[in-house]
């Protein structure tokens, strides 16, 4: 899914020589308690994921966030309800660890995606910046 994803610039591919990145990537979140990778199945086909990271913060009192990243529901699946049904896990997952907020950053020049997680209560409340290193 995400190699088919050329609006999202991330360089994601099928070549088998990646597999080894992608593999250290997969045990690293796998590994972590702050982590979680999520795989949504209809019938034995995957249709889409996403990634969830709990981070801690000394402002807001030192409460936990949940970010949401890597969301992605397969080509020929969207319009089906599948990325409301997954965000609506995800937020559900974060209101049953007391989380403070949940938050996701989403590609400026996804228009549509913009339009789905503010139908869904997301305020776009702060302007992101990053900086590539590689």
């Amino acid at each position: 899914m995400f190699a088919a994803d050329d609006l999202g610039g991330h360089g994601d591919t099928n070549d088998p020589a990646a597999l080894s990145g992608y593999a250290r990537a997969f045990a690293a979140v796998a590994a972590s308690p702050d982590q979680t990778l999520y795989v949504a199945e209809r019938g034995s086909e995957v249709v889409g994921t996403f990634q969830t990271m709990i981070t801690t913060s000394l402002t807001a009192r030192g409460s936990s966030s949940m970010i949401i990243e890597a969301v992605q529901t397969r080509g020929d699946m969207r319009g089906q309800g599948i990325g409301a049904r997954m965000m609506e896990f995800a937020i559900a997952e974060a209101k049953g660890r007391g989380m403070r907020m949940v938050q996701l950053t989403s590609n400026a020049k996804r228009k549509d995606a913009h339009r789905f997680y503010e139908r869904l209560g997301f305020k776009p409340s702060h302007l992101g910046f990053k900086m590539a290193l590689k």
